[in-house]
């Protein structure tokens, strides 16, 4: 995985998951609060995410093959799904039940000083792990909101960190507030709510994050400044026109497909054609490093066709 895929921030929030779920689950075994087991729980669904997306990094990188003759990249994306599936099941599912069943069957949180203390701890832990993801998406995010980041980006894995580490920072103050008042009230059910409030949000951030990797396993398309990039590298040569159409689709975070019928002149013979098709692959490849598959098609440019516009049944995914 190379360094847009943020592993040193899926690293960092490793680390600091799997010493915060040790901590939990000592807590809950002396003080028996059901919001620590949630939270236990959580961080290890965290701990198994942040390995399966260290796992489809490595996965992705196999050469192409017969059977897969663009490659593995897409693993990525399908690993980053898996990880949406888990944070639902195991996190939120668990959460919300384990917390109903507090509610319905409540009692007061002993040793309340473990508890408190580990989840000062894993502020701190979870604190540091969501800085690290957020310096490596600087780079990435550029002018872009934080909420058009996780939208648009091509690599899942700095998405999936940022998002639960930003879950896990609110679900630790929702878990204070639970012992907290299950505490000063003596009422354990406070300690119920907390855990239901941290299972319903690990579901919404695991439909969040099925959502937008569903998406990259469907096919997204270049953005708007790569496909004017690679747009205007296509026609920065003698011998080509104008772009007739064009076609983009990410194989993988870092490797675009690109296809376009170019208009090169009419009067152009093979030779002519052939090294004006080489020489935009160059220019395409200078402009957008990821652009390492491409497929140019060369036509004559009608004005009377452009004016009818594309044909539907011969789009993909048209009639």
């Amino acid at each position: 995985m190379s360094a847009s895929g943020g592993t040193r921030a899926v690293l960092a929030a490793l680390g600091a998951n799997v010493a915060i779920a040790v901590s939990k689950f000592v807590a809950f075994a002396f003080s028996g609060s059901s919001s620590m087991l949630a939270e236990g729980v959580h961080s290890l669904a965290d701990s198994g995410n942040q390995v399966l997306l260290l796992f489809g990094g490595h996965r992705s990188r196999r050469e192409a093959d017969e059977a897969h003759p663009f490659g593995y990249g897409a693993e990525r994306y399908v690993y980053g799904f898996l990880v949406s599936v888990v944070l639902f099941t195991i996190g939120g599912v668990f959460a919300l039940y384990e917390g109903f069943e507090k509610i319905r069957h409540p009692h007061p949180i002993d040793a309340w000083y473990w508890p408190v203390g580990v989840l000062l701890f894993a502020v701190i832990a979870e604190g540091f792990s969501f800085r690290t993801a957020i310096g490596e998406a600087r780079s990435l995010k550029g002018r872009q909101s934080w909420r058009r980041f996780i939208r648009t980006a091509k690599a899942p894995e700095l998405p999936v960190v940022l998002m639960e580490d930003f879950g896990a920072l609110i679900g630790l103050c929702l878990a204070l507030f639970g012992v907290g008042l299950a505490v000063l009230t003596g009422n354990g059910v406070w300690d119920g709510v907390g855990t239901v409030c941290i299972g319903a949000l690990l579901v919404c951030i695991a439909l969040v994050l099925a959502v937008e990797t569903k998406s990259l396993l469907l096919g997204e398309g270049a953005g708007p400044e790569v496909v004017a990039r690679v747009q205007a590298a296509l026609v920065d040569g003698p011998d080509v026109d104008r772009v007739i159409h064009m076609r983009t689709l990410h194989l993988g975070p870092e490797e675009l497909l690109v296809a376009a019928k170019i208009a090169v002149p009419a009067d152009a013979d093979a030779r002519r054609i052939a090294a004006a098709i080489n020489a935009a692959e160059a220019r395409v490849r200078s402009a957008e490093p990821t652009a390492r598959v491409i497929y140019l098609e060369p036509d004559l440019y009608s004005e009377a066709e452009a004016a009818a516009g594309p044909d539907p049944a011969a789009t993909p995914g048209g009639r």
